[in-house]
């Protein structure tokens, strides 16, 4: 709870040195209110993507691609806390264990809910899978849209990054690579 009253506190000050007043009825609460933003907004660093991963485990004998794209992520640039809007594309090939879907996602959000760099953020995600559940391979490809780049400085609406990071047979292996490239670039069927 003190960690909150500091926040606050600071947020405050951030009000004051800005030229507004924090006692105006608009903003009484606002002190409150962005430290339990944040405090949401940066949950990833009280989470173990390991832990995670390891909670949803399986055997399997399937040796094919098992992908998860436009996972929509939001995060927050560690340069301008500005955010972050994106999606993420995972891809794995098991070796004799799958881990639950739903453990995907979380593993992006566990990484988006941090202070980031997109490319920082793409590693992440891809080493925490190749090191919890040691597949054959694992692709991980970011689109996202950074607020820094849109909101301030060259103001370049709409631009977008795109981040890879590939493990074992997405890397060595020209054919894998081509069919998860092809996967993600083909729009979802519209029926879903």
């Amino acid at each position: 709870m003190a960690k909150n009253d500091e926040f606050e506190k600071a947020v405050t000050k951030v009000l004051e040195l800005i030229g507004e007043d924090p006692k105006r009825e608009g903003l009484l609460k606002t002190p409150s209110r962005v430290a339990k933003a944040f405090e949401f907004l940066t949950e990833g660093y009280q989470q173990d993507p390991k832990e995670i991963l390891s909670q949803a485990l399986f055997s399997t004998s399937n040796d094919e691609m098992v992908l998860v794209r436009d996972i929509e992520f939001y995060s927050m640039c560690e340069h301008h806390m500005l955010p972050i809007i994106g999606r993420a594309h995972v891809a794995y090939i098991p070796d004799g264990k799958v881990v639950g879907l739903s453990k995907i996602p979380r593993i992006v959000n566990v990484f988006a809910r941090r202070l980031q760099i997109q490319e920082q953020m793409t590693e992440q995600i891809a080493d925490a899978i190749t090191e919890s559940i040691n597949p054959k391979g694992v692709a991980v490809v970011l689109h996202a849209r950074h607020m820094c780049m849109e909101m301030r400085g060259v103001e370049k609406v709409n631009s977008t990054t795109v981040s890879s990071a590939l493990r074992g047979l997405f890397k060595s292996d020209e054919r894998t690579r081509s069919e998860f490239y092809n996967l993600i670039n083909t729009p979802a069927p519209s029926h879903f």
